[in-house]
C-alpha cells in the first residue's frame, strides 16, 4: 500500500474509535499504531519525540489558564460580572439573552474555555432566564453556544496549542481570532432580540436615570476588581511585560485572593475542589496531546502533507474552491473530535496547504479557531453543548432547535467571513506588527 492508502485506512481507524466512544488517547494509539506497523516511523522513537515536544515552557500557559479559570468558576466572579452587563441592557425586551451572551465573552477573556462560561454562568442565567419568560431549551442553547466565545476572545487554550503546533506566535494567534469573535457576539445579540420578540417575557420595572446611575456605580464597583483580571492578562501580554504563561500565573495569583478575600465565593473546599479538577483536565489533556501528536509526527515524516497538498490541487486549483473544502473538512474534524485534538491533528497537516494557496498562518489560525469552536456545540460530539444541557437540565429535543439556529445565523457565515475577507483576521495583528 502507498502512505497515502495507510493515512487513510489510519485516519478511518481513528473515526471509527471516536464513533465508538473510545477514549482519546487509545483512538489515537489504533491509529499509530497502524501507522508505525505500515508506515515508515517507530513507536518508540515517536514517543521520544513526544516527551521532549512536552517539556516545551509554552505548554504551562494551559495548566495555569484551566487553574485561573476553575477558580473564577468557583470564586463568585462570574455573578459581579452578570449583574454588572445586566445594569444596562437587562430592562430591555431580549435583554437578559444580552447579557447571557455578552457574560460568557467577558468570562471567555478571562478564562479561555468554553467548558468554564457554561459552568460559571449557566446555573445563574437559565433559571433565570426560565423565570424571566425564556424556554429552558432555548436558554440552555444561548448559554452553551455564547461559551464557545471563550475559545475566541483571548487568551484561548486552543490558540496556544495552535502557536506551538504550527510554530506561529502565540500573541498573534491570540488577536487572530479576536475580531471573528466580536462578531459573533454581535451577531449572536442580534439574533436574540429577534428571536426575543416571540417570547412572553417579564420585563423589569423601568428605573429613573438617578436609580439606574445609582445601580450602575454599586455593580461597577463590584464586578471592577474581575474586570481588572483580563486587562492584567492582555495588557501584560501585548504591552510586552509578560510571556503568555507568566500572564497565566499573574492571573492565578491575582484571581485567589480576589475570590477569598473580595467575592468571598472561593472557601478552601472550593479552591482544593477547583485545583482538583484543573489537575483531572489538565491531565486528561496532556495525555491526548501526546499521542495526536505522535500521529500528526507520523504523517509529516511519511509526507503525508505534502501528498495532501498534491491530491487536493489535482482536484482544482481553484483558490475559493480549496478554502470550501478545508472549512468543511475542518467542520466535520470539529463534529467528532475535540477542539484541542483538531488543532493538533490538522493544523501541521494543512497548514502546508493553506501556504500554497496564500494563506498566512495567522489567518488559518482564525479559520480553524472559529471551525473548531462550532464543533463543540454541533452534535455528534458538542462537548459544550451536551455539558449545557447538563447545566440546565434541559431535553436535547428542545435544545438542538434553537442551537442550530444561532449557528447558522452566527458561526457560520463568520466561518466564510474569516477565510474570505482577510482583514477580520489580521486587523488586530497587523496593529501589533505581525
Amino acid at each position: 500500500m502507498d502512505i497515502v492508502t495507510i493515512s487513510l485506512i489510519s485516519l478511518g481507524i481513528l473515526v471509527v474509535l471516536l464513533s465508538f466512544g473510545v477514549p482519546l488517547p487509545y483512538c489515537f494509539g489504533g491509529a499509530l499504531m497502524f501507522m508505525c506497523s505500515f508506515g515508515g516511523g517507530t513507536m518508540k522513537g515517536t514517543m521520544a519525540w513526544g516527551f521532549s515536544q512536552l517539556a516545551n515552557p509554552v505548554l504551562l500557559c494551559i495548566p495555569l489558564f484551566v487553574f485561573a479559570g476553575a477558580i473564577m468558576s468557583e470564586s463568585g466572579i462570574a455573578n459581579s460580572l452578570l449583574r454588572f452587563v445586566n445594569v444596562f441592557v437587562g430592562r430591555f425586551r431580549g435583554g437578559l439573552g444580552v447579557v447571557a451572551t455578552l457574560s460568557c465573552a467577558i468570562i471567555g477573556a478571562i478564562s479561555g474555555s468554553g467548558l468554564t462560561g457554561v459552568a460559571a454562568t449557566g446555573p445563574l442565567l437559565i433559571p433565570e432566564m426560565e423565570g424571566k419568560g425564556y424556554p429552558r431549551g432555548y436558554a440552555t442553547a444561548l448559554v452553551a453556544n455564547s461559551s464557545i466565545l471563550g475559545l475566541l476572545i483571548p487568551p484561548s487554550v486552543t490558540m496556544i496549542l495552535y502557536g506551538w503546533v504550527t510554530d506561529t506566535s502565540i500573541l498573534a494567534c491570540f488577536l487572530a481570532t479576536l475580531g471573528p469573535g466580536l462578531l459573533i457576539t454581535a451577531l449572536f445579540c442580534i439574533v436574540n432580540l429577534v428571536i426575543a420578540r416571540k417570547f412572553p417575557l417579564i420585563l423589569d420595572p423601568p428605573k429613573t436615570v438617578k436609580e439606574t446611575a445609582k445601580e450602575g456605580v454599586k455593580h461597577t464597583s463590584r464586578a471592577l476588581p474581575a474586570m481588572i483580571m483580563p486587562v492584567i492578562i492582555l495588557g501584560g501580554i501585548y504591552g510586552g511585560i509578560m510571556t503568555p504563561t507568566e500572564a497565566a500565573a499573574v492571573a492565578v495569583v491575582y484571581g485567589i485572593p480576589v475570590g477569598f478575600l473580595i467575592y468571598k465565593g472561593l472557601t478552601m473546599d472550593a479552591f482544593l475542589n477547583a485545583a482538583k479538577n484543573s489537575a483531572t483536565a489538565v491531565g486528561s489533556i496532556m495525555v491526548m496531546i501526546i499521542f495526536s501528536l505522535m500521529l500528526s509526527q507520523i504523517f509529516v515524516m511519511e509526507d503525508v502533507p505534502q501528498a495532501l497538498v498534491e491530491g487536493i490541487f489535482a482536484i482544482t486549483t481553484n483558490k475559493v474552491l480549496l478554502l470550501i473544502i478545508i472549512n468543511f473538512l475542518l467542520f466535520f474534524v470539529g463534529m467528532i473530535v475535540n477542539d484541542s485534538t483538531s488543532i493538533i491533528l490538522m493544523g501541521p497537516l494543512l497548514l502546508p496547504l493553506m501556504n500554497a494557496i496564500g494563506i498566512s498562518p495567522v489567518q488559518f489560525a482564525a479559520i480553524m479557531g472559529v471551525n473548531t469552536a462550532m464543533g463543540g456545540v454541533t452534535p455528534p460530539y458538542a462537548s459544550i453543548l451536551y455539558f449545557g444541557m447538563r447545566i440546565g437540565n434541559a431535553e436535547f429535543r428542545d435544545v438542538i432547535k434553537p442551537a442550530m439556529i444561532l449557528i447558522g445565523v452566527g458561526y457560520i457565515p463568520v466561518v466564510f467571513l474569516t477565510s474570505f475577507w482577510p482583514n477580520l483576521s489580521l486587523y488586530f495583528p497587523s496593529l501589533f506588527g505581525y
